[in-house]
């Protein structure tokens, strides 16, 4: 193509694009108005203020999707061969349609069925697709393209890897890191588009070696199956689970460029409504927590709470005393215990069998044969009310809250002791005993949980309330549509009865307030939330305890997984996804594999590989798609030389982020030599580098973090596989064998 063919082109697409964006501001406004107006309404009938409250949530969510579009709303452009009924079709980020000519679109959303071709068609599969255009643009300009003429004669596009859209790709590839994830809407390739368009039921497992774009594709998972089962997963919600706060933040922009704002964000530690569990502590108490064996340590906890008398309890009750002994209460606690309820709801059995047995005491010293029934009735109730006899049973029978027990159970060595002597060896219990810090961690979050299961919540007396106002409502409503069916003047007798469209339940659920927080607002604060479908990032690293969690939130198994086994860190993480899934879905997984690094320049790789090779050999890294002509540099050096080094890394990133990856134990140390650092840089433990990107990576003693745990190679890796242009290993011990590369 000529320059002048070349401008004239850009020229054509400028107005196109113009045009899309004035399609999108006249949607805002429009939204915008409809939503005043909406807002502006006040009173009316119960089904009116419904239908307010349903209007308004559906203008506030649109507004926000049109708003959280507008970097590179058409980004794509597919021109099929002649016979096809549409010869051109735009792709962007949501779909636009001209009312005035049937609706026809003038802008296809990236996950409609029509725009896949787009990242899929190839020259030896064409799916009709005569030349894909790929648009570049800054804000609302369009600044260039870049084609693919799809043609049976051309050589393959892709080359070895089966690239789709190759200058597109590098282009993005090349840029500069934000400190933010990017999305990849653009440059998806077939592999990635794949999975992302996977079913929506049952669990799969995405396994991808490191840049593979593993957490971009779970994220555009999400948006597909979003705008694919739009009814089911709004009202349930999708929950995307990260492995710290600094990853959350990181990829927080990337759903809502995709015009998806309802899901929730989380780590583990903000699985419990109310906390968000930052504490620290020892890598070896994480450990502990996180084993599945803590499950009945914590039952036996929660048993150990349900007493009975050594061997007679003595409680005063007016001027007497009642004597409960031993046999009573077992009887009591055994039944309680056979309802299989938790601890809470069963206590309401073992308190009613213990006023039982109370009630027919007090009875005898009275004179129970000269008792009815009301009088039986009247003493059971002043026993229930007494002082004395309720301490009694809260001793024996306490109501608990998850927090208290797991309290007390780390502050208390004889609580620990019997919990789990029989199951955890003695440094295990020392570690948990000490371990405790004033604040939760994150490995205390799956325990709490556990305990809330165990423990449960008696709401008999909400239940009945619910039903009293159930009962009221519906009381009202009935009179409401007796009085509209009696008015002549509403109702025409050769009309349809208000009976005949809308019965007294339905009328009575309408009068009731519709929450106007979204499915993942709603979840955030229901601990018993079950989502539409879970997906997890990082997912090699959770502990056994954590899964119990996952699985609790996900009774329909619908999930997304994503990971790198390869790069588990944590001592409790996953060796394998069989073993892992097997207690809760048997083999009823599937797995996909990411096999091109997108990230990792092969100067870079080449390094990390040794170090893969070393954690197991039977691990292949994933292939580079480009190399930067910047070989990886090591120097042996004290930490005191690191703000120069640092400095000399962000000059070379021309404006670029930096990494200074050290081990946990240097942290505090590191961070203060380098005291107010750009906010280009970075001081990061590699825990909370995992899943980041940065330009350049400066790793500091490689040799500490290979010892700083059981998987200390693993961390390594994870460490070298950080950078998408520059690599630099700063030695200030020992040399790792699996580094000698470096010299």
């Amino acid at each position: 193509m000529s320059s002048d063919d070349f401008t004239a082109e850009l020229a054509r697409e400028q107005a196109y694009v113009t045009t899309l964006y004035e399609k999108l501001d006249a949607e805002r406004l429009d939204a915008q108005r409809r939503l005043d107006e909406t807002l502006r309404q006040t009173g009316g009938t119960p089904q009116a203020r419904t239908e307010r409250d349903v209007a308004t949530t559906l203008y506030t969510d649109r507004l926000a999707q049109l708003g959280s579009v507008e970097q590179g709303l058409a980004f794509g452009r597919l021109d099929f061969v002649p016979e096809s009924a549409e010869e051109t079709t735009y792709i962007g980020r949501l779909g636009l349609f001209d009312e005035d000519d049937d609706y026809k679109p003038l802008l296809v959303d990236w996950r409609a069925p029509v725009a896949r071709p787009f990242y899929l068609a190839t020259a030896a599969s064409p799916e009709g697709v005569r030349r894909r255009r790929h648009l570049r643009s800054l804000t609302r300009k369009v600044t260039g393209f870049d084609d693919e003429i799809l043609d049976l004669t051309a050589a393959d596009q892709g080359q070895d890897l089966g690239l789709a859209g190759e200058a597109a790709l590098l282009a993005a590839l090349e840029q500069r890191r934000t400190g933010e994830m990017s999305d990849i809407v653009a440059t998806i390739q077939a592999e990635q588009d794949r999975i992302i368009r996977a079913p929506l039921g049952g669990v799969m497992v995405v396994q991808g070696g490191p840049g593979t774009g593993k957490t971009a594709v779970a994220l555009h998972r999400a948006a597909y199956l979003l705008y694919t089962h739009r009814q089911q997963l709004t009202t349930r919600g999708v929950l995307v689970v990260g492995p710290n706060s600094t990853f959350l933040r990181y990829i927080g922009q990337v759903l809502p460029s995709l015009g998806e704002t309802g899901v929730l964000l989380a780590t583990i530690g903000q699985l419990y409504p109310g906390l968000d569990a930052d504490g620290v502590e020892p890598r070896e108490t994480t450990e502990v927590k996180g084993r599945l064996v803590m499950a009945d340590v914590l039952a036996n906890a929660v048993r150990d709470r349900q007493r009975v008398p050594e061997p007679v309890m003595e409680i005063e009750y007016e001027h007497d005393v009642l004597k409960l002994d031993r046999k009573t209460c077992t009887d009591a606690r055994t039944r309680a215990r056979r309802s299989r309820r938790p601890h809470n709801p069963a206590r309401r059995l073992f308190v009613s069998d213990v006023l039982d047995a109370l009630t027919r005491q007090a009875a005898r010293k009275l004179g129970e044969d000269l008792l009815d029934g009301q009088d039986l009735a009247d003493i059971r109730a002043e026993l229930a009310a007494d002082e004395n006899i309720a301490a009694a049973l809260n001793e024996l029978w306490p109501v608990l809250t998850p927090e208290g027990v797991l309290d007390d159970l780390f502050a208390d060595r004889e609580r620990l002791d019997s919990a789990a002597r029989k199951l955890l060896p003695e440094e295990d219990r020392a570690l948990l005993e000490s371990g405790r810090d004033a604040r939760w961690t994150p490995a205390d979050v799956p325990l709490l949980d556990e305990l809330a299961e165990l423990i449960g919540v008696d709401d008999t007396e909400a239940r009945v309330e619910r039903k009293r106002r159930e009962r009221e409502d519906r009381a009202y409503a009935e009179g409401v549509l007796d009085i509209l069916e009696q008015d002549e003047e509403i109702i025409d007798e050769e009309l349809l009865r208000v009976s005949d469209v809308l019965d007294a339940e339905l009328f009575a659920e309408r009068q009731q307030a519709r929450s106007e927080l979204t499915a993942a607002q709603r979840a955030a604060q229901d601990r018993t939330w079950t989502f539409g479908h879970v997906i997890v990032d990082e997912a090699q690293e959770l502990s056994a305890m954590d899964w119990r969690l996952l699985m609790r939130r996900s009774p329909n198994r619908s999930m997304t997984l994503v990971g790198d086994v390869a790069q588990t860190g944590a001592a409790g993480g996953a060796r394998s996804w069989g073993e892992v899934l097997s207690p809760y879905v048997e083999v009823r997984w599937r797995l996909e594999q990411l096999t091109v690094n997108y990230r990792t320049p092969a100067e870079i790789m080449a390094v990390a590989a040794r170090v893969l090779a070393e954690v197991d050999p039977a691990l292949s890294a994933p292939s580079s798609v480009r190399e930067t002509g910047v070989p990886p540099w090591s120097v042996r050096a004290p930490v005191s030389e690191l703000p120069g080094l640092a400095a000399r890394e962000l000059s070379e990133v021309d404006g670029g982020t930096v990494a200074v990856l050290v081990p946990s134990g240097r942290l505090d140390e590191v961070s203060a030599l380098l005291g107010s650092p750009d906010e280009r840089l970075s001081v990061l433990t590699v825990e909370r580098a995992k899943g980041l990107e940065f330009d350049s990576v400066v790793l500091v003693a490689p040799d500490e973090v290979v010892a700083g745990s059981p998987r200390g190679l693993n961390d390594l890796y994870v460490a070298l596989t950080r950078a998408t242009r520059r690599l630099g290993v700063v030695r200030t011990g020992d040399d790792v064998p699996a580094l000698s590369v470096l010299g």
